[in-house]
């Protein structure tokens, strides 16, 4: 957010945010940092979710006067796209790609996941995320190194990296507002006897038989990995 409140109309200038030096040039040298106010940001975020995140807020986080802030960040936008790449430093390869570019991606999805639940803010934030930084494009390397045995070519190979970020993206804000609703058992019973209905009354056939289908297990990471394989062992690499 601006200076007056608003979203920066221009957007995010990369080359201004990533290309050249963070810290104001003039003047007394700052008791903080960069990267102390993307991981105050950060802190806010995730204990308190994204909609906290203000430039006043982080600004009293750190002990500095709100208006300093703008030297670092200019809005919200700007604050926004350091506290992605700052977590995603935490998206560390510690292996090279193994050859089997199936079994490393289902592992490269596997630690994607686990990095944005722990960081429930994420998923709403990359909808509008366009610029990558140091440790996305780290990240986005490697992907790209596991996914060279398939023969795709590069264009292909980043649309199966945004293909496979969009499926975790929003199967990890499904789990996010499941874990919401089943803190309410009067709803999901609620739920349950609606669709029992529903399936009885002889208009959904197609939906009656899928009911009434053995469970899959509804743990979330042997759901997860049931889609996940779904998904990735249906690649067309052709």
């Amino acid at each position: 957010m601006s200076r007056d409140g608003r979203s920066g109309a221009g957007g995010v200038d990369p080359e201004e945010l990533w290309l050249r030096p963070g810290e104001p040039r003039r003047g007394r040298k700052p008791s903080f940092s960069r990267a102390a106010i993307t991981a105050a940001a950060v802190a806010l975020a995730d204990t308190h979710g994204l909609e906290v995140v203000t430039m006043r807020r982080v600004a009293a986080e750190v002990g500095a006067g709100v208006m300093s802030l703008y030297s670092y960040a200019p809005d919200k936008d700007t604050l926004l796209e350091l506290m992605v790449d700052h977590v995603s430093g935490e998206l560390t390869a510690t292996d090279p790609p193994s050859g089997d570019w199936r079994a490393d991606l289902k592992a490269v999805t596997h630690v994607q996941r686990a990095h944005m639940l722990r960081h429930p803010w994420l998923p709403a934030a990359l909808l509008t995320h366009r610029v990558p930084g140091p440790n996305t494009l780290a990240f986005l390397e490697h992907v790209l190194a596991v996914l060279r045995p398939t023969g795709l070519d590069g264009a292909a190979r980043l649309e199966v990296f945004a293909q496979i970020t969009s499926f975790v993206t929003g199967h990890v804000s499904h789990e996010i507002a499941q874990a919401a609703v089943s803190r309410s058992p009067d709803r999901t019973a609620a739920e349950g006897r609606y669709l029992a209905a529903v399936a009885a009354d002889g208009c959904h056939p197609e939906l009656a038989e899928a009911l009434a289908a053995p469970r899959r297990p509804l743990a979330p990471d042997a759901t997860f990995t049931r889609f996940l394989n779904r998904l990735i062992d249906g690649l067309d690499t052709d």
